[in-house]
């Protein structure tokens, strides 16, 4: 890569979301290839917010080439229970480390945290802010199973907070792709980030049902409403669940749509939606491993 840090998908243009995704399909086709490509490397994971997906593939990807990971642990048994500061932390743990995963509840963390290390720093989420490594895995999952050109794409769920929402319409800006979101008036997109995507000449439309857009998605991003930003039970309850997907929902959409979620979930999706032929959400997190040894590849062989 280019970059000497990843912090925001802004930052990749087309041709560099296509050189991972190249590198991933290489990866995927033959893992073997890529088994001692980094066999002296340390990765180091420094998660401040719990993360199962994200951090076991970071582990997985830089085991699978060769090298290993060094990890801090929880917050309640590292140094940042004594107070030290996420500056000073990761100038520590890259005196170990040829690369850092950062995971962080403020948004901006990594940015902040970029421009004290020296090695390439790659953001696994800041708060309601970016979560590049994810989009990555997405537009991966995405272009298997749908292509990345003439797409119709519907976003659905919490877009004010998710920042794998962000970071996933910032990337399409970059292809032939319209993107439709969906919410209920309180978690609609955040209006700095609706004013980037018009910037970048994005195709932007929004609706507070799926009814009226469904049957023209190609694919279907689910994200879960967060129950903590209402303040009344009962509200939440009602628009959850109208942002459900079950089988009655996906019987207005396509034959070939691809439905996703980040996941965790926790009722978005039904499980009788699992195993049908629109369900690529499981795939999609494993998925996760060959874009991020992909990334990692590149990000260590440009350090080298």
């Amino acid at each position: 890569m280019d970059h000497d840090h990843l912090v925001t998908t802004k930052q990749l243009s087309r041709a560099d979301v296509e050189r991972v995704l190249d590198r991933a399909a290489e990866i995927d086709a033959d893992p073997a290839a890529f088994a001692q490509r980094h066999d002296d490397a340390i990765l180091g994971l420094l998660f401040f917010e719990p993360s199962t997906r994200t951090k076991m593939s970071f582990e997985t990807a830089i085991k699978r080439l060769g090298g290993d990971a060094v990890d801090m642990g929880s917050v309640d048994s590292s140094s940042v229970k004594k107070g030290e500061s996420l500056a000073d932390t990761a100038r520590v743990v890259e005196g170990y480390a040829d690369a850092l995963v950062l995971r962080h509840p403020s948004q901006g963390a990594a940015r902040m945290a970029s421009e004290f290390v020296d090695v390439p720093l790659l953001n696994a989420g800041d708060g309601a802010g970016h979560h590049p490594t994810q989009t990555l895995l997405d537009l991966y999952t995405v272009r298997e199973s749908a292509g990345l050109d003439d797409l119709t794409v519907g976003i659905m769920g919490d877009l004010k907070y998710g920042r794998t929402v962000h970071s996933l319409a910032h990337a399409l800006a970059n292809f032939d792709a319209d993107q439709h979101f969906v919410s209920p008036e309180s978690l609609q997109l955040p209006r700095n980030v609706r004013y980037d995507l018009h910037e970048s000449g994005a195709s932007v439309r929004e609706h507070t049902e799926l009814d009226a857009v469904l049957p023209e998605l190609d694919v279907l991003y689910v994200t879960r409403i967060q129950r903590e930003r209402f303040p009344d039970e009962n509200e939440y309850q009602q628009v959850a669940g109208e942002y459900g997907i079950d089988l009655d929902t996906l019987e207005a959409a396509k034959d070939d749509l691809t439905v996703m979620h980040p996941l965790p979930r926790v009722d978005e999706i039904a499980p009788e939606v699992d195993d049908t032929r629109y369900a690529n959400y499981f795939e999609q997190a494993h998925n996760g491993v060959p874009v991020r040894m992909a990334l990692l590849d590149l990000m260590l062989e440009g350090d080298r």
